[in-house]
């Protein structure tokens, strides 16, 4: 990336810092306070539980970062990261990469009045980020461009989810309504077979399918008394480096950044919602479950 030098990475794994910083031609380190006086920026990958303890040292330095999503597990550490930001006016950037998606570009000018909206984001069991729920892994992602698209308050959640393979949710439903009238259903899991993340929106008139992986948009509209479907043009680019691209023009150009840490706080709020809803009705179903059996 122009304008940009890589000075090092680091991670606890040491043969894995080893190996990258080797093919990067970077320095390497195992502990993240040895780049601290030598970075201006930092991109921050770590377990989400971390992201407040690492990201408040980072900008306490003075140091621009890009905090992978989501922006923290609370939201008062959410909220400490924008206070560090703001008072030693660094870039905050939260890593919502779906925003630079080419293909959520080509249909946004199309997208004018949301009226029920639904995610399915599904993927193998991925070894990492189950420190989270899947809500908070994965679904975030989709809350976040939900916000964005229907820009209502909520009004009512319901949600379902269970463990799996680990301690936090591996897979969950969630029904939002927003005061719009706008109904958003996502489904997300950690343990599918298969990577699938595709939006459908509908609204008057028309709808759009949306493959994030694929980068693909269709369109179906009423034409008099037929559906017609087209493919919308898509300038596929890699979402991740558009983020990355935007956090360093974010910082160079003394702008507010793409994502903002108020708009990761939302998606927080949000998902944080979902998972409270989501163990209610777990706990209630065990409590029914068990007076069933008592009786």
């Amino acid at each position: 990336m122009s304008g940009v030098r890589l000075v090092g990475v680091c991670d606890t794994d040491a043969r894995r810092a080893a190996t990258v910083a080797h093919e990067l031609g970077c320095a390497e380190h195992q502990d993240y306070h040895a780049l601290l006086g030598s970075v201006d920026a930092v991109s921050l990958a770590v377990p989400t539980s971390l992201h407040a303890a690492i990201g408040l040292e980072l900008l306490t330095h003075g140091i621009h970062v890009l905090i992978e999503k989501p922006i923290a597990t609370t939201l008062p550490d959410a909220n400490a990261l924008i206070r560090a930001a703001a008072r030693k006016r660094c870039v905050l950037q939260v890593g919502h990469v779906e925003r630079f998606n080419a293909a959520i570009h080509a249909a946004m000018k199309y997208l004018t009045h949301p009226r029920f909206i639904e995610v399915h984001r599904l993927s193998p069991y991925p070894f990492r980020g189950t420190d989270v729920s899947v809500v908070l892994d994965v679904m975030i992602h989709d809350l976040d461009l939900i916000l964005l698209l229907v820009r209502s308050a909520v009004r009512r959640i319901d949600a379902v989810g269970v463990p799996v393979l680990s301690k936090n949710e591996d897979i969950a439903n969630a029904r939002v309504t927003f005061r719009s009238g706008c109904i958003a259903n996502l489904t997300a899991s950690r343990i599918s077979d298969e990577s699938i993340r595709r939006i459908r929106v509908f609204q008057e008139e028309s709808y759009l399918s949306i493959d994030y992986k694929a980068q693909t948009v269709e369109l179906a509209h009423k034409d008099g008394s037929t559906i017609q479907r087209v493919n919308l043009p898509v300038n596929r680019r890699p979402p991740l480096q558009e983020e990355l691209a935007a956090f360093v023009h974010a910082i160079t150009a003394h702008r507010a950044p793409a994502v903002s840490g108020a708009d990761g706080t939302a998606a927080l709020a949000l998902a944080l919602r979902i998972e409270r809803r989501m163990r209610r009705a777990r706990t209630t179903r065990r409590t029914l479950a068990t007076s069933g059996r008592a009786s």
